[in-house]
């Protein structure tokens, strides 16, 4: 009885709702997009594509206005869309020799105002793309649940399984080509990959937010990792970490959960920033 008493309200109150259903779906499949997002965002943020994950949002928001007015499944329209975006984003910045965000930024204005357009010509924003934009992750369903297990365990499974040739291309193009690598196919693999990532993210996360999970544990593990691979590992932990304190607080709090993952994850990264600036300062002084 003094055990319960002494219990923080707060934690009561995330306890109870872990007995939920719709908790161990929010759980599982957050932990699983962040897992895939962190370890993809090492070699993007690296390879400076780290906005290609908004880009590809914007694409998903006009995948799943379409999907929406047309009553067809969310996950069918918008896989194919945005995958094919990431390979159109890829092909056009290596053929004309364009800066891949400049083509990533010109797509996702492009997409959003598809988006748009679509859903107010149909029906106006009576339908729920409220919860595309800017994330749902309690309301995942069965379905959700399924399709997040499939595709999170192919990506991972394809990126451990090429794990040394990215790491090749990322730091060193000209030598990985070389040494005889199809830079080309691993950079489509890689988008690929990510285009799989961000929609599995988008209910979670939203169109809107989902970048943050690819760009904010890379960039904090790069201060505290010295290797690639510490980074990717360092990355992973990061992003799981925070999704979990993230939705913690979302439920205590009644906050929207991908606004508090985003939070965490902003929060992390200026206090790891400002203990290495911290550091160099002091080993300066002396």
């Amino acid at each position: 009885m003094e055990d319960q008493e002494v219990r923080d309200p707060l934690i009561e109150k995330f306890l109870l709702m872990m007995q939920y259903p719709f908790m161990y779906r929010a759980m599982i499949v957050g932990v699983l997009v962040s897992l895939c997002a962190a370890a993809l965002g090492v070699v993007l943020v690296l390879k400076r594509y780290s906005m290609i994950g908004h880009g590809l949002g914007e694409v998903g928001f006009a995948a799943l206005s379409l999907a929406a007015v047309l009553g067809l499944d969310p996950m069918g329209v918008a896989i194919p869309m945005v995958v094919t975006a990431s390979f159109f984003i890829m092909w056009i910045s290596q053929r004309n020799h364009i800066s891949g965000d400049v083509v990533i930024g010109i797509l996702a204005t492009a997409a959003l105002a598809l988006g748009v357009i679509v859903t107010s010509a149909v029906r106006g924003f009576n339908i729920d793309i409220g919860s595309y934009m800017f994330g749902s992750i309690l309301s995942v369903s069965d379905a959700d649940v399924r399709w997040s297990v499939a595709l999170s365990l192919v990506v991972m499974l394809i990126f451990a399984l090429l794990f040394h040739r990215l790491f090749a291309i990322t730091y060193d193009e000209t030598a990985a080509r070389a040494a005889g690598i199809n830079v080309t196919l691993y950079q489509f693999i890689l988008s690929f990959l990510t285009a799989v990532t961000v929609v599995l993210g988008m209910r979670m996360m939203g169109t809107m937010l989902i970048s943050s999970l690819i760009i904010f544990p890379a960039m904090t593990a790069r201060r505290l990792a010295p290797s690639f691979r510490a980074m990717v590992l360092c990355a992973a932990g990061i992003s799981v970490g925070c999704f979990v304190i993230g939705l913690f607080l979302s439920t205590v709090l009644n906050w929207p959960a991908g606004a508090c993952v985003v939070a965490v994850n902003f929060a992390v990264l200026m206090a790891v920033s400002g203990v290495a600036k911290g550091r160099r300062v002091c080993r300066g002084g002396r």
